[in-house]
């Protein structure tokens, strides 16, 4: 027997693209020189966790949820009656978004998008920084779509890192797709580029280990707003 869920997969996908299939075995980050990094994919597919929620709780609509996966948080907003629509590069990540009543495009956030410049709130969570291998240039494109009153949500690494590397997804028998590039971005780190990028951080909190930072134009008068 199989569902419409079962439709989405196909059986020799890449391990990041099983891990879109809720209740699949671990999948890592297999970085180019050896070091290992287990992904929160069953994040991925669970309600919005508590450290989520305060991300859900500070977006203003319309939101934009860069590299959206399955799609929790962009569902989340809808359910509040907040207007959010997902991006991702991964057709089963949209498909299985939309499937559950989501709203997403299979579109990378360096293409074209709808309503340039009129986000009031871009979300780069679950390590999206990453994105591209190249934080300051994702930032540089996010900040490009929000709005003049808008704001960046940003989930930093705990720790005080700044890398950019190659990278592949791995699951637990060895198997892995290609080398894609990657990068992995702490506090200092995110304050200097957005400095250097004219956007100021305009608030800052954690839960748990998680950490995350709302970036606004620092030459916007009126600031994002709470």
């Amino acid at each position: 027997m199989t569902t419409d869920e079962d439709e989405l997969y196909d059986a020799d996908e890449d391990p990041y693209a099983l891990a879109l299939r809720p209740g699949r075995e671990p999948v890592y980050l297999r970085l180019a020189d050896g070091r290992r990094i287990r992904m929160p994919v069953h994040r991925w597919h669970e309600l919005p966790t508590a450290a989520d929620k305060t991300v859900l709780e500070r977006c203003i609509g319309p939101v934009l949820d860069v590299g959206c996966g399955p799609g929790r948080m962009c569902r989340a907003l809808l359910s509040r009656g907040v207007f959010a629509l997902g991006v991702d590069i991964t057709p089963r990540a949209v498909a299985l978004t939309t499937t559950l009543g989501g709203l997403a495009l299979c579109r990378s956030v360096f293409d074209r998008l709808p309503a340039e410049r009129g986000w009031q709130t871009v979300l780069l969570i679950d390590g999206n920084i990453g994105i591209g291998g190249d934080p300051r240039g994702l930032l540089r494109r996010c900040g490009s779509l929000v709005a003049p009153t808008g704001r960046l949500v940003v989930e930093v690494d705990p720790d005080d890192v700044e890398e950019q590397f190659a990278a592949r997804f791995e699951d637990l028998h060895g198997r892995s797709g290609p080398y894609f590039p990657w990068a992995r971005l702490g506090r200092p780190a995110l304050h200097r580029i957005a400095a250097d990028l004219a956007l100021s951080v305009t608030d800052q909190w954690g839960y748990g280990h998680r950490r995350f930072h709302a970036l606004g134009r620092a030459d916007s008068a009126s600031g994002p707003r709470r």
